[in-house]
């Protein structure tokens, strides 16, 4: 199977779909409509169960194994959420106000600017940017960790790039299922990803 093949698709919870994440059997995603947190069956999409985000405009969530981590950019914070009831452990500044993007790298948090194609790395326990590097121009979108390097989704140019978490070059690119893409999660195998325009969930081949 090729690179970025659809291996299924479902519809998102929600319209307006934007975050994604993966916790290890489930996946987790948020739209600025419902302003709800969804957790998916990855099987058929059936909601799990869901909860309030903490404001209104939650973009991006990550999950780092035991907390999500959720971008709003109604409060310009990024949230520490407990996944069992929605509630808020703690908060930072965002070093960006517009991050449809967020990853976690099993250390670190990554967050992606959609405005400036930045991407931040981010210490999870103070919120201070360690570093960051620029990957494109505006249009960036959903942001994800494989193990290795990140992925990100570019709406403008509806193509997903794997690039290298130092540098930010690409090292491999392919189109979009369809042509608005944003959230990205990673199951160990293969990509998912939503796009905000049809509202379609689709797990994508890696290979």
């Amino acid at each position: 199977m090729a690179l970025g093949a659809v291996i299924r698709s479902f519809a998102a919870p929600s319209t307006s779909s934007r975050g994604l994440a993966w916790d290890g059997r489930a996946l987790w995603h948020a739209s600025i409509v419902s302003d709800l947190i969804y957790q998916i069956d990855p099987s058929n999409g059936a909601v799990i169960r869901s909860f309030a985000a903490p404001s209104g405009v939650t973009l991006a969530v990550a999950c780092d194994g035991r907390h999500l981590w959720v971008t709003d950019t109604g409060t310009d914070l990024i949230y520490q959420i407990d996944p069992s009831n929605g509630a808020v452990i703690r908060s930072f500044a965002a070093p960006t106000s517009n991050s449809p993007g967020l990853a976690w790298d099993g250390r670190h948090l990554w967050a992606l600017d959609v405005l400036t194609g930045v991407i931040y790395q981010i210490d999870p326990r103070t919120g201070a940017v360690i570093r960051s590097f620029v990957v494109t121009a505006s249009g960036a979108g959903g942001l994800t960790w494989d193990g290795r390097h990140l992925w990100y989704s570019n709406e403008g140019a509806d193509t997903i790039y794997e690039v290298d978490l130092r540098t930010g070059a690409v090292i491999r690119s392919f189109a979009a299922p369809s042509n608005s893409p944003a959230g990205l999660a990673f199951d160990g195998r293969s990509l998912w990803h939503v796009d905000r325009g049809n509202n379609l969930i689709y797990q994508l081949s890696m290979v």
